[in-house]
Order: structure tokens, then C-alpha cells, then sequence
């Protein structure tokens, strides 16, 4: 597989020349169809990293490249899921999902004499989920799981190449997480578009991700790559397997001495 996104040398700096820097020399390569989930200590720049490689944020310095393009301002070819859903309360379940599809082209040009297509499109990813039935539904009528499955669909239903997820399942109760770990998995499987998961919860990161990049206390940088090579599907028991834990306990070390270090700073 040839690399998808790659990151070159990337500084980040806010507030000018004297100002914050975010990140420093940071080098990553996600090749296609990868599923790449980002870890580290708070302040690392993760979310940052999230701007840069979507456009809306310029690096400072370094090269930022999809598909085999420079990123020069906010890409078209990619599908976002924060940790709060931000579904439009005025909206029912089904147009909350469709919205993309009236902004990005070319689905806001065609949507217009295919809105039936997009309509079936949108109700086969709500089934994949587990949502068939609820179309009709207002956001404040599901629950906190039920409002993320539909956000993880509205991130997709353009068909991105690129899908990228900020801490998309830290607002929810253990169980609800741990259950959307299994529909997130089932829907990659499925479709493999190349993913970026911004996570604290290394057990997610492991469950999830083909490949961990761990970062730097700020300014961040990659300071150590895990891949995770366990078989697909993973499941829950997956987390309790020697192999498994090994991974979560190294990649915690790491973090932990980062710590220390921010500490003895």
C-alpha cells in the first residue's frame, strides 16, 4: 500500500514567532486504507495534528501531503467526528445525516435529482449501525451512543477517502464506548477508508488501529510507532489477550515517563 497521508518535518506554531509551539518536526506516513490512531500526554498537539493534515490550519513550517497532494488549504475528500455529536436538534435523524451531501460536491449538485439514492444510501448506514427505525427521530429523543452512531454516519456518508476522529466516543460510558469500538471496526472493515483517531484511551487505540503513534509532551513530535498486529474482527475478549495487553502497558510506560519528565521540568 503506498502512503495516503504523510507528514514531513511539520511545525506548528500559534501566536506568531514568539508564540506556542505546537509541534515540532513531526514526521508520519498512513498509507491507504490504514486505520493510524494518534495517543499522548494532554497538550501533546493531537487535535492540532487533526487541523493540519485536514487544511484548515497552515503548517509553520514542513510538508503535509493526501493522496499524493500537497495540502495547501481544507480538503474536500474527508469525513470528521468530534467527541460531541453536534447534530442539529432541529433536524430529524435522516437530514442530520444527509447535511454533508449539501455542502460537498459533487453530492450538493446531484443531490437534487438523486435525493432518493442519497436516501437509501443514508438508511443503509443507519442500519449498519443499528439505527434502522429511528429516521425520523429528533437528536434530543436518543441517547448519547444512539446521537454518535449517527454522527459516525454523517461522517461517511459522502464516501470519504480520509475519515478523521477526535476523541469521537470519550463523552460515553464504558459500555457504549467499548459497543461502538465493534460497530466503528465493522464499518472500516467494510468500506477501509483510511483513518486518523485521536484517542486517550489506549485500549481504544489498540482495538481500533492497524498502526499507534505516540507524541512528545509539547511541542509534539512522534516519539515512538506501535503497530498492532493482532487479527481482525477484534472483540472485547481481544483486550484481555496477553498480546493485546502488552501493547496498552508499553505504549502507557511511554506516556507515563513523558510525565515524569513534564514534571521534573
Amino acid at each position: 500500500m503506498s502512503n495516503f497521508v504523510k507528514l514531513e518535518g511539520v511545525d506548528l506554531r500559534y501566536g506568531g514567532s514568539r508564540g506556542v509551539l505546537a509541534l515540532n518536526g513531526t514526521d508520519i506516513e498512513i498509507k491507504r486504507g490504514e486505520f493510524a490512531a494518534v495517543v499522548g500526554p494532554s497538550g501533546c498537539g493531537k487535535s492540532s495534528l487533526m487541523k493540519l493534515v485536514t487544511g484548515l490550519t497552515p503548517p509553520t513550517a514542513g510538508k503535509i501531503t493526501v493522496a499524493g497532494q500537497e495540502v495547501t488549504g481544507p480538503l474536500k475528500c474527508v469525513g470528521m467526528a468530534f467527541q460531541n455529536p453536534t447534530l442539529l436538534p432541529w433536524r430529524k435523524l435522516l437530514d442530520n445525516v444527509m447535511l454533508p451531501l449539501e455542502i460537498v460536491q459533487p453530492h450538493r449538485r446531484r443531490l437534487p435529482l438523486h435525493r432518493q439514492e442519497y436516501v437509501e444510501k443514508a438508511k443503509s448506514l443507519l442500519k449498519m449501525v443499528g439505527l434502522n427505525g429511528f429516521e425520523e427521530r429528533h437528536p434530543w429523543e436518543l441517547s448519547g451512543g444512539m446521537q454518535q452512531r449517527a454522527n459516525l454516519c454523517r461522517a461517511l456518508i459522502h464516501e470519504p477517502d480520509l475519515l478523521m476522529l477526535d476523541e469521537p466516543f470519550g463523552a460515553l460510558d464504558a459500555f457504549t464506548r467499548e459497543e461502538l469500538w465493534g460497530v466503528l471496526q465493522d464499518i472500516w472493515m467494510e468500506k477501509k477508508f483510511t483513518t486518523i483517531l485521536v484517542t486517550h484511551d489506549l485500549r481504544e487505540a489498540a482495538y481500533l488501529a492497524d498502526v499507534i503513534y505516540v507524541m512528545s509532551a509539547r511541542p509534539g513530535r512522534v516519539i515512538a510507532t506501535h503497530r498492532v498486529d493482532l487479527p481482525r474482527p477484534r472483540t472485547i475478549e481481544t483486550t484481555f489477550e496477553p498480546a493485546f495487553l502488552e501493547i496498552v502497558h508499553a505504549i502507557r510506560n511511554q506516556i507515563a515517563q513523558i510525565r515524569d519528565e513534564i514534571k521534573a521540568a
